[in-house]
């Protein structure tokens, strides 16, 4: 779990409150339902609207990689896995990872591996895990959508609950007492839709892309170990062209 993403909603969070606090105003006035409801319950069918039956069944699963998204693995740990299997397909041949293959966590070395040991010729081998990762990048990609769409919807929705708060005000202009309470309650539907897009929705949306690149990058890596090892590369060489296609500042870091 990568709680980075969580950290950051607090921390904007607390700033907020902590500015209207030394603004004079009370961070209970945000407190209004009917300006939660709208703005959350509506933005979120908004973007329902733009996406098909098939993406809604995935929604769960678009908001976890956004909010929890699983540990990607360090470098240097898959390095150090592919370089222990070239060193015994070098040794023993590429029959004799079989039974390693079955220790393999990663479904996607696991599927690279064995269609190596199958003997899939190096190129369609390529072509497919290719394939693999594109196919993520593009699934990927619909689901960060779905939250900058979220993010895109909500202000534009909170607009909508003010115009509505201030013809509610409008036809209540004959109790001056009340106006000042009813303007205020008509901006903060306002203020939810910015809040909620930028604290929440657009960086879910990025950070859905960010996990996508780290995870596509890592799996393009495996794709190369298992390309080495099937064309029977030395374990030293193997290393050496591996760690040249991770980004300098993790090539020293070790594996968790």
């Amino acid at each position: 779990m990568d709680p980075a993403t969580l950290i950051g909603f607090v921390i904007s969070l607390v700033a907020f409150f902590v500015f209207m606090v030394l603004e004079g105003a009370d961070p209970t006035s945000l407190i209004f339902l009917p300006a939660i409801i709208l703005v959350i319950i509506a933005t979120f069918g908004a973007a329902l609207a733009s996406q098909t039956m098939a993406d809604i069944k995935k929604i769960p699963t678009w908001f976890k990689m956004a909010l929890v998204p699983g540990k990607v693995p360090p470098a240097t740990e898959q390095i150090q896995i592919l370089v222990t299997l070239a060193e015994k397909a070098r040794k023993e041949g590429l029959l004799a990872l079989e039974a390693e293959v079955k220790k393999i966590e990663s479904p996607f070395l696991k599927r690279g591996l064995q269609m190596s040991i199958d003997g899939t010729d190096p190129e369609d081998l390529r072509s497919i895990l290719e394939g693999e990762i594109m196919a993520k990048k593009t699934e990927d990609k619909v689901a960060a959508k779905f939250m900058n769409n979220m993010g895109g919807y909500a202000p534009t929705i909170g607009i909508l609950g003010c115009i509505v708060g201030l013809m509610n005000v409008m036809g209540n202009l004959s109790n001056p007492e009340a106006l000042g309470p009813m303007v205020s309650a008509a901006f903060i539907a306002t203020l939810w839709g910015v809040m909620a897009a930028n604290f929440w929705f657009l960086p879910m949306g990025a950070k859905i892309l960010r996990v996508s690149a780290l995870e596509a990058a890592q799996m393009e890596l495996l794709v190369e170990g298992i390309a080495e090892i099937q064309a029977g590369t030395s374990p030293r060489t193997v290393r050496a062209k591996l760690t040249s296609l991770v980004p300098p500042g993790e090539q020293g870091r070790e594996a968790a």
